[in-house]
Protein backbone atom coordinates (compact mmCIF):
# COMPACT_ATOMS: atom_id res chain seq x y z
CA UNK A 1 0.00 0.00 0.00
CA UNK A 2 1.72 3.24 -1.01
CA UNK A 3 2.27 5.78 1.91
CA UNK A 4 -0.05 8.52 1.07
CA UNK A 5 -2.93 5.88 1.96
CA UNK A 6 -1.73 4.84 5.23
CA UNK A 7 -1.43 8.38 6.42
CA UNK A 8 -4.77 8.91 5.27
CA UNK A 9 -6.47 5.60 7.02
CA UNK A 10 -4.37 6.32 9.99
CA UNK A 11 -5.91 10.15 10.06
CA UNK A 12 -9.81 8.78 9.57
CA UNK A 13 -9.00 6.29 12.73
CA UNK A 14 -10.89 7.37 15.82
CA UNK A 15 -7.62 7.28 18.20
CA UNK A 16 -5.00 8.01 16.22
CA UNK A 17 -6.50 10.87 13.52
CA UNK A 18 -4.12 13.72 12.48
CA UNK A 19 -2.26 13.68 15.51
CA UNK A 20 -0.73 10.42 14.79
CA UNK A 21 -1.02 10.74 10.87
CA UNK A 22 1.46 13.84 10.35
CA UNK A 23 4.59 12.06 12.29
CA UNK A 24 3.69 8.60 10.62
CA UNK A 25 3.55 10.51 7.16
CA UNK A 26 7.10 11.75 7.71
CA UNK A 27 8.20 8.75 9.26
CA UNK A 28 6.88 7.34 6.00
CA UNK A 29 8.95 9.64 3.78
CA UNK A 30 6.73 11.92 2.79
CA UNK A 31 7.24 15.54 3.16
CA UNK A 32 5.70 17.65 6.24
CA UNK A 33 3.15 19.51 3.90
CA UNK A 34 2.51 16.36 2.13
CA UNK A 35 2.16 14.39 5.75
CA UNK A 36 -0.58 17.37 7.06
CA UNK A 37 -2.55 17.41 3.47
CA UNK A 38 -3.16 14.10 3.52
CA UNK A 39 -3.80 13.98 7.55
CA UNK A 40 -6.03 17.07 6.83
CA UNK A 41 -7.87 14.99 4.17
CA UNK A 42 -8.35 12.24 6.08
CA UNK A 43 -9.44 13.46 9.12
CA UNK A 44 -12.05 15.76 7.81
CA UNK A 45 -13.75 13.22 6.53
CA UNK A 46 -14.34 11.85 9.72
CA UNK A 47 -16.70 14.98 11.20
CA UNK A 48 -19.66 14.81 8.32
CA UNK A 49 -19.97 11.19 8.36
CA UNK A 50 -19.89 10.37 12.25
CA UNK A 51 -22.36 14.08 12.53
CA UNK A 52 -24.62 12.62 9.96
CA UNK A 53 -24.97 8.60 11.03
CA UNK A 54 -23.75 8.62 14.77
CA UNK A 55 -27.61 9.21 16.32
CA UNK A 56 -28.75 7.08 13.56
CA UNK A 57 -26.03 4.00 14.87
CA UNK A 58 -26.59 4.92 18.65
CA UNK A 59 -30.71 4.70 18.49
CA UNK A 60 -29.83 1.06 16.25
CA UNK A 61 -27.19 -0.41 18.96
CA UNK A 62 -28.04 0.89 22.03
CA UNK A 63 -31.30 -1.67 21.80
CA UNK A 64 -28.45 -4.16 23.16
CA UNK A 65 -27.24 -4.09 26.42
CA UNK A 66 -23.36 -4.47 25.02
CA UNK A 67 -24.01 -1.36 23.26
CA UNK A 68 -25.62 0.12 25.10
CA UNK A 69 -23.06 0.27 28.15
CA UNK A 70 -20.18 1.05 25.68
CA UNK A 71 -22.34 4.15 24.57
CA UNK A 72 -23.03 5.02 28.38
CA UNK A 73 -19.08 5.16 28.87
CA UNK A 74 -18.15 6.50 25.47
CA UNK A 75 -21.03 9.32 26.04
CA UNK A 76 -19.39 10.10 30.37
CA UNK A 77 -15.92 9.92 29.36
CA UNK A 78 -16.54 12.91 26.03
CA UNK A 79 -19.13 14.80 28.50
CA UNK A 80 -16.34 14.90 31.12
CA UNK A 81 -13.54 16.40 28.91
CA UNK A 82 -16.17 18.53 27.13
CA UNK A 83 -19.12 19.38 28.50
CA UNK A 84 -18.83 22.22 30.39
CA UNK A 85 -16.41 24.01 27.86
CA UNK A 86 -18.93 23.47 24.95
CA UNK A 87 -22.19 24.37 27.13
CA UNK A 88 -20.24 27.82 28.16
CA UNK A 89 -19.22 28.55 24.84
CA UNK A 90 -21.38 26.89 21.91
CA UNK A 91 -19.65 26.49 18.70
CA UNK A 92 -16.24 27.95 19.78
CA UNK A 93 -15.89 25.54 22.60
CA UNK A 94 -16.63 22.54 19.97
CA UNK A 95 -14.14 24.55 18.26
CA UNK A 96 -11.26 24.20 20.96
CA UNK A 97 -11.92 21.21 22.59
CA UNK A 98 -11.48 19.54 19.08
CA UNK A 99 -8.67 22.03 18.20
CA UNK A 100 -6.58 20.93 21.47
CA UNK A 101 -4.10 18.58 20.19
CA UNK A 102 -4.67 15.97 22.87
CA UNK A 103 -5.96 12.36 22.98
CA UNK A 104 -9.67 12.24 23.26
CA UNK A 105 -9.96 15.32 21.92
CA UNK A 106 -9.79 15.24 18.17
CA UNK A 107 -13.27 15.16 15.46
CA UNK A 108 -14.74 12.00 16.73
CA UNK A 109 -14.79 12.84 20.27
CA UNK A 110 -15.80 16.38 19.04
CA UNK A 111 -18.80 14.96 16.79
CA UNK A 112 -19.82 12.46 20.04
CA UNK A 113 -19.72 15.74 22.13
CA UNK A 114 -22.11 17.41 19.60
CA UNK A 115 -24.44 14.77 19.22
CA UNK A 116 -24.88 14.34 23.06
CA UNK A 117 -24.92 17.77 23.46
CA UNK A 118 -27.98 18.31 20.58
CA UNK A 119 -25.81 21.12 18.52
CA UNK A 120 -26.54 21.94 15.08
CA UNK A 121 -24.84 19.96 12.89
CA UNK A 122 -23.81 22.86 10.54
CA UNK A 123 -22.32 24.80 13.15
CA UNK A 124 -20.80 21.30 14.58
CA UNK A 125 -19.26 20.41 11.34
CA UNK A 126 -17.69 24.19 11.13
CA UNK A 127 -16.46 23.77 14.74
CA UNK A 128 -15.37 20.34 14.08
CA UNK A 129 -13.80 21.09 10.43
CA UNK A 130 -12.09 24.07 12.05
CA UNK A 131 -10.61 22.20 14.98
CA UNK A 132 -9.03 19.79 13.09
CA UNK A 133 -7.24 22.47 11.04
CA UNK A 134 -5.92 24.18 14.01
CA UNK A 135 -4.91 20.60 15.63
CA UNK A 136 -2.90 19.91 12.25
CA UNK A 137 -1.77 23.38 12.33
CA UNK A 138 -0.29 22.62 15.70
CA UNK A 139 0.85 19.12 15.27
CA UNK A 140 2.53 20.24 11.67
CA UNK A 141 4.58 22.82 13.54
CA UNK A 142 5.78 20.17 16.10
CA UNK A 143 6.46 17.54 13.74
CA UNK A 144 8.13 19.95 11.40
CA UNK A 145 10.16 21.53 14.41
CA UNK A 146 11.13 18.23 15.34
CA UNK A 147 12.48 16.64 12.06
CA UNK A 148 14.69 19.83 11.81
CA UNK A 149 16.06 19.20 15.15
CA UNK A 150 16.75 15.65 14.53
CA UNK A 151 18.19 16.76 10.84
CA UNK A 152 20.50 19.75 12.84
CA UNK A 153 22.13 16.85 15.39
CA UNK A 154 23.16 14.80 12.23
Amino acid sequence: MPPELYVVLVAALPVAELRGAIPLGVALGLSPWEAFFLSLFGNLLVAPLALAFLPWAVGLFTRYPFFARLWQALEARVRLKGEEQVQRLGALGLFLFVAVPLPGTGAWSGAVLAVVLGLRRRYALLAISLGVLAAGLIVFLLTGGAVAGLNYLR
